[in-house]
């Protein structure tokens, strides 16, 4: 077989064993359906996902490794491209598409947070991801896991993790585990076209994740209109975002966009 370096650059660890792929194959219940698949390195999902009777479009960014997929995967329903997954224009994914990937650690939450705000069309998608990554998605309030990324989860799916993978079944084996964790794409609490305006009241209520809620929001909006929203929402001038539920950063964010001065 081809040995092809596997990239640190690039966060390169690939799966071994494709029986492990079962939970998060079930999960997306693909068949007859088109994935696009995120980073497909040596093709372990891909040819699992086919054999479940997808339809694959992989995005590879490495193009060795995607010449290498080319050679190892020759079926029809295999389409390639080599492209960067986080240029992925989510406004353009066809309605129905499912989305898989074992994603990078540095890649995992940008990439995440754009299908999140942007991939209207996708109803169930699922990715393998570093553990810490998977307790952040599924955090809720009070978890020291908790924040910015675990509250826009809630508002636009339902997750939760689908199996661990242990590092020593990849090549070459992370420093930590890994766990895939599945969404289903759920419609927001609020008007699609507010969604990134909310987004950005959550990361500045998590910006100074030591400090209260109303010193984060200071940093970002000024201390008299912190303490403003903080008091008539009746939050408590000592609470810190982690303790919030999505209902409070739903009500903080209306409060922002109610506001006369320009909202976060």
């Amino acid at each position: 077989m081809t040995r092809i370096a596997l990239k640190k650059s690039l966060g390169q660890h690939h799966l071994v064993d494709p029986s492990l792929c079962r939970p998060l194959i079930d999960y997306l219940d693909s068949e007859g359906e088109r994935v696009i698949e995120i980073g497909p390195g040596g093709g372990v999902l891909t040819r699992a996902l086919l054999e479940r009777g997808a339809e694959v479009w992989a995005l590879e960014v490495d193009p060795e490794w995607a010449f290498e997929l080319r050679r190892r995967i020759a079926e029809p329903g295999l389409r390639l491209a080599v492209a960067d997954a986080l240029d992925l224009a989510w406004e353009g994914v066809p309605t129905g598409c499912r989305v898989a990937g074992n994603l990078p650690f540095n890649v995992a939450t940008p990439l995440i947070g754009r299908m999140l705000l942007s991939g209207w069309g996708v109803p169930k998608a699922g990715f393998l991801v570093q553990s810490e990554v998977a307790d952040r998605l599924i955090a809720g309030p009070g978890s020291s896991d908790y924040g910015s990324l675990s509250v826009l989860v809630a508002v636009r799916a339902r997750a939760r993790r689908l199996g661990v993978v242990p590092r020593g079944r990849f090549r070459p084996p992370p420093r930590v585990d890994g766990a895939f964790v599945g969404f289903e794409l759920i419609e927001p609490p609020l008007p699609r076209a507010e969604l990134g305006a909310f987004a950005r009241t959550v990361r500045a209520a998590f910006s100074l994740r030591r400090k209260t809620l109303r010193n984060s929001l200071a940093s970002a909006c000024g201390r008299p209109r912190a303490d403003a929203a903080v008091e008539e929402l009746g939050l408590g001038m000592r609470v810190r975002a982690e303790a919030l539920a999505v209902e409070d950063f739903l009500r903080l964010h209306r409060w922002f966009a109610a506001s006369t001065s320009s909202s976060l």
